[in-house]
């Protein structure tokens, strides 16, 4: 076998040790796209914040009227932040849930307001509400025979409390002034960027 190694051309022998080479160089060389993945990530999580930041028109409407805040998913979102920075995100957690009861199926009902009810009505619950006491026994009442409307009025009693109460104080919170000044930012960038570009166009004046 060794003799007929070495009957072999040089050049074969070369070959065959280059090839050699290569091979046990690709099998060490390190993953290039365990940093390509990462940039991909981060890019990715960059324009999903992007998409997810409210635009100025958006901002201005929620200034308008609660209820552009809470039938907005964006500003369900911002105002959800706002409530759990004053630890009473369980007003918004209940509205919503309540609007999820609404389209249950009439078989899901029964064991949906139940739940909502455990979670978020009776005292003591783990996400209790602020309910008064009649508000609470009527809902109490009103889960015996699940229907879409049991929750009409303790849903409404919190969404009035939440536009009289945190919805005002959500208006002048560090956090829409934060997405302002942002947006304004963003907003003088382009103007700078696009007055750069025009004076390129016209030789610069």
């Amino acid at each position: 076998m060794c003799r007929g190694l070495a009957t072999l051309p040089a050049t074969c022998l070369k070959s065959a040790k280059d090839i050699k080479h290569k091979i046990s160089f690709l099998l060490q060389k390190p993953e290039p796209q365990a940093a390509d993945q990462k940039q991909i990530k981060e890019k990715t999580d960059a324009v999903a914040a992007a998409a997810k930041m409210p635009t100025p028109a958006e901002v201005e409407k929620w200034k308008e009227s609660f209820s552009n805040v809470i039938n907005s998913q964006k500003g369900r979102t911002v105002f959800g932040s706002f409530l759990k920075s004053e630890f009473s995100e369980e007003n918004l957690d209940f509205w919503i849930a309540c609007e999820d009861y609404k389209k249950s199926t009439p078989s899901e009902m029964v064991t949906k307001a139940k739940r909502l009810y455990q979670q978020h009505v009776e005292a003591d619950a783990p996400n209790e509400v602020n309910l008064d006491a009649a508000t609470r026994e009527e809902t109490r009442q009103n889960v015996k025979n699940a229907c879409p409307s049991c929750f009409n009025e303790a849903q409404k009693m919190i969404y009035t409390l939440m536009e009289k109460d945190s919805y005002r104080r959500f208006l002048n919170s560090k956090l829409i002034q934060d997405l302002c000044q942002t947006q304004s930012t963003d907003a003088e960038k382009k103007n700078c960027d696009c007055t750069k570009k025009k004076q390129t166009l016209t030789g610069g004046a």
